[in-house]
């Protein structure tokens, strides 16, 4: 049987939704981390149930050790990322005088650099959706824009008409409104090749075909993306869609949707887009997060050197002061 989680540790989930303004979805792997982590002190303690708010150093050294012969290393950071926040809490409550995880290894940047496809297997992922049904038009819209703005499967699914209205419409740069986390929102570019396939999609040999004689829930009718029954288009669904066609073209063990995100983040920044620019993009809070991207391009990130930096050196770069 499950023990509950101790009360030090719903008040610190409490904590994050209500200020700290984290989703459902963060709030929800949370839970499943800390769960985890109580349930292998229950064990450990045959059963007695060790809390985890007085878990020592070596607790936590030997339960993340556990995880790392076992887990993916995101899933590790995630854990790692849980327990280090739950007992900052405890500290910054008064609710504990030291922090046991102070000394505990971080994962190692190359253990989560991001596994983009080159810009050749993007090219063969999404000239895979062959057809003119229905579900050919939405599975080529679907794999274009989740290229073509890195946005997150959550915002992509979030989509709705009103958000890319004015895309269709422009005769300028299309922009469309995404919805991330924290329920910011924010405005991204939609390339050329991406709004085609959305208006196809759009237009009266797509989505209509798919609507419902009557809608199950009312917000369906404004989503943008739809499953064959009618409904909006879920993760799930979203997963589905790019497995599918990954595996037509022999990329099943390395694509998903996220890794579609982090090839538009790479791609953008080999072909010399500003870190600052793919950040506000993606909606990274921290331009930290955005680097990570460019530790898979360090040619790039020479050449940006050598051309740019007044010490660097070289003759591209700015005459030296003296």
């Amino acid at each position: 049987m499950i023990k509950p989680l101790p009360r030090s540790a719903e008040e610190y989930l409490s904590w994050l939704e209500v200020e700290r303004g984290r989703s459902p979805r963060t709030l929800s792997a949370y839970r499943r981390d800390l769960v985890a982590y109580q349930e292998a002190a229950v064990q450990v303690s045959g059963g007695s149930g060790i809390p985890m708010d007085k878990a020592t150093p070596g607790d936590i050294a030997a339960y993340v050790a556990g995880l790392r012969r076992t887990h993916s290393a995101a899933s590790v950071a995630r854990a790692l990322s849980s327990i280090r926040g739950f007992h900052r809490f405890l500290v910054e409550e008064s609710l504990r005088d030291d922090d046991p995880t102070v000394d505990l290894p971080g994962m190692s940047t190359a253990d989560l650099l991001p596994k983009a496809l080159t810009e050749e297997e993007a090219e063969l992922l999404l000239g895979a959706v062959v057809g003119a049904g229905p579900a050919h038009l939405r599975d080529r819209a679907l794999l274009e824009v989740l290229y073509g703005t890195g946005a997150r499967v959550s915002e992509v699914v979030s989509l709705n008409l009103g958000d890319v209205a004015e895309a269709l419409e422009s005769s300028d740069l299309a922009l469309i409104r995404v919805l991330g986390k924290g329920n910011k929102e924010r405005v991204v570019p939609l390339g050329r090749m991406a709004r085609d396939a959305l208006a196809q999609w759009l237009s009266g040999e797509g989505r209509p075909l798919l609507q419902p004689a009557r809608w199950k829930r009312r917000s369906d009718a404004d989503a943008v993306f739809l499953n064959t029954r009618g409904g909006r288009l879920s993760r799930v669904g979203v997963f589905g869609v790019v497995k599918k066609y990954a595996t037509r073209v022999g990329l099943a063990d390395r694509v998903s949707p996220h890794v579609l995100r982090h090839s538009c983040a790479t791609h953008m920044l080999a072909r010399g887009a500003d870190i600052r620019v793919v950040q506000e993009l993606l909606g990274h809070a921290s331009i930290a997060t955005t680097q990570r991207y460019t530790k898979v391009s360090p040619e790039h990130l020479r050449r940006a050197y050598e051309g740019a930096h007044p010490r660097a050196g070289t003759k591209g770069g700015r005459d030296r002061v003296t």
